[in-house]
């Protein structure tokens, strides 16, 4: 499907809909750039419904069974997106500075690519909506694992509001569609890539010499214990985390790094960790996440023993769920899916192991005792970490927080300089 104009449309009229795409951005572009203020009164109305139940059905129909509103519904009022205009872009973001000689103008860069992601539902939806606050034109490339959520919200959005309609596209097209793909990144000022190192070259190949590039790569997150507050809480919070997210996402724990350099005391924290990633696996939704738990949980255990590199570790295997204790000090991705690694890594160590990973780095939830943290903290922030968190909230949305250590609307704008 395909989403122009305000209209869900078949495949069939893709054809007619590239061909004229290029003259219509251009007259929407000649007129004056989307205000703010439209976007924001359109999706503060539209998490209103939201909250009131109105899509319960919808969200039935697209959304997994874990995956709730709770955190969402804060990002979609008015006073977070307000909030997170001025933080990003200043008090007034779109107004004039006066200098000596110039008055710089912040506009849009004009027209934006977006290649989404799959992996965490609403995120292609969200990925626009950031376009949107800047008065972007929006293209959106469409993840393969959508299956018509996106679709379905950016009708829902420009019904809200018909004024953002020409802003607004939608493309359900494999990546193997280089041709259009191709017709698309030749008509974008800024081309937003999220995903892995394959995804970022393909996307270099697409993008002109006149397309700024703007990469949103996978991350690697990881968990740092020195201590607790409240150990079972913390212990428990963290599994849960593990086990929710599947460790699929940026943010996702994939190894719980250990302050000390003891090999009896990992294994003690692995035989006693594995109970509590135990008792949240049994809280799976379904059987089969807890097949796919299981399968990667074996195919990883075959894997180590035809790898010979992998001696010296120990398999804490447990129901649905793994503990991997691993006597190297490298940041890496586990098997996911409820599998997690465990390695000792000692505070003196801490920044030049996690250095041998810098530009993947991103969230590390920190247990650890409260007068530890700060210090803790800054010591994590200096080896590249760019979110540090409590030990259940690593994949929890903020409003406000930063995107992998940057301010994104700062990327999708331009400064243009007038002589006085």
């Amino acid at each position: 499907m395909i989403f122009a104009d305000g209209r869900l449309l078949p495949d069939t009229e893709q054809k007619a809909v590239l061909n004229g795409l290029e003259a219509h951005l251009n007259t929407v572009r000649m007129g004056p750039p989307l205000a703010a203020e439209t976007v924001i009164s359109a999706v503060d109305a539209l998490g209103k419904r939201l909250e009131a139940g109105e899509f319960a059905p919808l969200l039935a129909q697209f959304l997994p069974a874990r995956v709730g509103l709770d955190e969402l519904l804060p990002l979609l009022r008015r006073e977070a997106l307000e909030a997170k205009l001025a933080a990003e872009l200043g008090p007034e973001p779109f107004g004039t500075r006066e200098y000596a000689k110039t008055t710089a103008r912040v506009l849009p860069l004009g027209v934006l690519l977006h290649i989404a992601p799959g992996n965490m539902p609403g995120l292609p939806v969200y990925t626009a909506l950031e376009g949107l606050l800047t008065g972007n034109i929006n293209l959106v490339k469409l993840p393969h694992g959508d299956k018509g959520l996106s679709l379905a919200a950016f009708q829902l959005l420009t019904r809200q509001e018909p004024r953002l309609a020409p802003y607004l596209y939608g493309f359900d097209l494999l990546s193997g569609r280089r041709e259009e793909l191709r017709v698309l990144a030749g008509l974008a000022d800024g081309l937003a890539v999220w995903g892995g190192d394959g995804a970022i070259d393909a996307a270099r190949a697409l993008a002109g010499p006149g397309c700024k590039l703007i990469e949103w790569g996978h991350r690697l997150s990881f968990a740092y214990v020195s201590g607790y507050e409240d150990r079972d809480g913390e212990l428990s919070a963290l599994a849960a985390h593990i086990v929710e997210t599947g460790q699929r996402l940026c943010s996702s724990c994939q190894v719980i790094f250990l302050d000390t350099e003891d090999w009896e005391e990992g294994a003690a924290f692995c035989r006693e960790f594995l109970p509590h990633l135990e008792r949240a696996a049994a809280k799976r939704p379904g059987l089969g996440a807890g097949a796919a738990a299981s399968l990667s949980g074996h195919t990883a255990l075959l894997e180590r023993i035809v790898d010979k590199t992998a001696a010296g570790e120990v398999l804490f295997q447990g129901r649905g769920c793994s503990v991997v204790l691993r006597p190297d000090r490298e940041l890496e991705l586990s098997p996911m899916e409820g599998n997690v690694l465990v390695k000792l890594l000692p505070q003196a160590e801490l920044l030049p192991a996690l250095r041998r990973q810098k530009g993947r780095l991103q969230t590390a939830g920190l247990l650890c005792a409260p007068e530890k943290r700060e210090a803790l903290t800054g010591l994590l922030a200096r080896s590249g970490a760019t979110r540090v968190t409590r030990a259940g909230s690593m994949s929890a949305s903020f409003p406000g927080e930063a995107h992998d250590g940057e301010y994104p609307l700062r990327r999708y704008v331009r400064v243009v300089d007038v002589e006085r």
